[in-house]
């Protein structure tokens, strides 16, 4: 695995465990502040910043907290050069499955996500972690 595979596979645990736990100052670590998260779920499309998405996680109960299974995965990571790179990964939270595109670049040294495109399929329930019920 190349040097940039494995930082970009970092910053992708970054970001799983920011919005697993609802970790709001991890996921600053991850996302570039001109980031912005995009979707066109049922046609319309929802644009929002970086501040609208801190909001919302941090207004939410966490999945770690509601005992969910953690199903986060990468599905692929396409490096373009050494400063420009798409992962493609799945998040669960609560009963949505997200698929989510993250276009990351090095800036200064570090990997950023600067956008994010996603979609989402509706689970039957979310699953839940035994032990953490317990």
């Amino acid at each position: 695995m190349t040097k940039a595979y494995a930082e970009i596979t970092e910053l992708m645990q970054r970001y799983f465990d920011g919005f697993y736990n609802g970790d709001v100052e991890l996921l600053k670590t991850v996302f570039h502040p001109s980031c912005h998260l995009l979707s066109a779920r049922d046609g319309s499309l929802t644009d929002d910043d970086m501040e609208a998405v801190y909001k919302r996680v941090a207004g939410r109960t966490a999945p770690a907290v509601n005992g969910e299974t953690n199903r986060d995965r990468i599905l692929s990571i396409d490096l373009a050069n050494p400063e420009l790179a798409l992962a493609k990964v799945q998040i669960a939270i609560g009963q949505k499955l997200f698929t989510d595109y993250l276009n990351c670049i090095r800036i200064d040294g570090e990997w950023k996500i600067i956008s994010k495109v996603f979609t989402y399929d509706l689970m039957e329930q979310p699953a839940f972690n035994a032990q953490a019920a317990e």
